[in-house]
């Protein structure tokens, strides 16, 4: 049996009545190409079976069409949604996508970003661990975009963490707390920077005494050593920096008899997989993450392609909401 021939892009051309740079031009570069003619050569191409070659199109244009997602922990379920967000836009462009892992590591992450320069056409870095003159010096030589980090002259999605930080603490004070502790994330995070200067603004708002502890490893195995420092502090309301972090206070609060949230309440952030399955249910502020992760691939994308030349940077601010659950209660007496 002799093989299936596939349609080329001179059977959409001549089938279309338009020169092959047109139906290329229609797929890579659609602003150069009427509306009208693109739509015909699209519906074509779709009749005809044809779908461009990605690495055709890259040789032709020195791209590699090929992006690169970096993460500082594959194992933390927050950055699942962020994954399948961009692992989606980049599926929808034709785009090679690869994913890496940072290990928490400022210095990893720069090493990578290095190492994969010519295999990639950007990189699209997830709460980025690395300072703003390292990413700034970077970007000079990489398109790059992030997500759940902003620097200033760089694009990037995040969730909404003053807004949603005042949200935990209207629902701290409407049950009638008055103190509350963050547990903070890592020293080089931006977010725990974010988080604890919007529950701070929001708790000075609201009269509520609010101390800021840490830094904590954002893992469950982090939250032993928050929880024994949260009581120290004698705060009624503790606010871990994610719920890995949040879930492993819960436990050691368990472990030493203390009752949530008869004694003491907790709140995490981020919502992810597995928060509503702990004992007690977890309270925490969620976020569009998977939103987050296609709009930073988008955002490189328009990098990449110069489509917005001459503007400033996109800063894309997504809206958080506080997922009320059983590890909050009345304030105790």
């Amino acid at each position: 049996m002799s093989p299936v021939r596939r349609s080329t892009v001179y059977d959409v051309a001549r089938e279309a009545g338009v020169a092959a740079s047109t139906v290329s031009r229609a797929f890579s570069d659609p602003r150069r190409v009427n509306a009208v003619t693109r739509e015909h050569v699209l519906n074509v191409a779709e009749r005809l079976g044809y779908r461009p070659n990605p690495l055709a199109s890259a040789l032709q244009s020195g791209r590699t069409a090929t992006i690169a997602l970096l993460v500082p922990d594959i194992a933390n379920p927050h950055f699942f949604g962020t994954i399948r967000g961009a692992e989606a836009r980049a599926s929808a462009s034709g785009i090679t996508f690869i994913l890496g892992y940072t290990q928490e590591s400022a210095d990893n992450e720069r090493e990578q970003i290095l190492r994969l320069d010519r295999s990639v056409d950007g990189f699209v870095l997830a709460s980025s661990r690395m300072s703003d003159a390292t990413t700034v010096e970077l970007a000079r030589e990489h398109n790059m975009a992030l997500v759940n980090r902003q620097v200033e002259g760089l694009p990037s999605a995040i969730v909404d963490n003053g807004g949603g930080s005042r949200q935990i603490i209207d629902h701290l004070a409407s049950l009638g707390h008055r103190s509350v502790v963050y547990l903070s994330g890592p020293e080089q995070s931006w977010q725990a920077k974010e988080r604890w200067r919007g529950l701070s603004a929001a708790a000075g708002r609201c009269g509520m005494a609010a101390t800021r502890l840490g830094p904590f490893s954002p893992r469950v195995a982090g939250g032993a050593a928050a929880a024994d420092a949260a009581l120290v502090s004698g705060a009624t309301a503790f606010v871990a920096h994610n719920d890995l972090l949040a879930i492993g206070m819960l436990r050691r609060l368990a472990e030493r008899g203390i009752r949530v949230p008869r004694d003491r309440s907790v709140v995490g952030y981020d919502d992810i997989f597995g928060a509503d399955f702990c004992v007690p249910a977890l309270t925490t502020l969620a976020g569009p993450h998977e939103e987050a992760g296609r709009a930073g691939v988008e955002l490189l994308l328009n990098r990449v392609s110069r489509a917005a030349a001459g503007e400033a940077p996109r800063q894309v601010v997504l809206p958080a909401h506080l997922v009320v659950r059983d590890s909050t209660g009345p304030a105790p007496d």
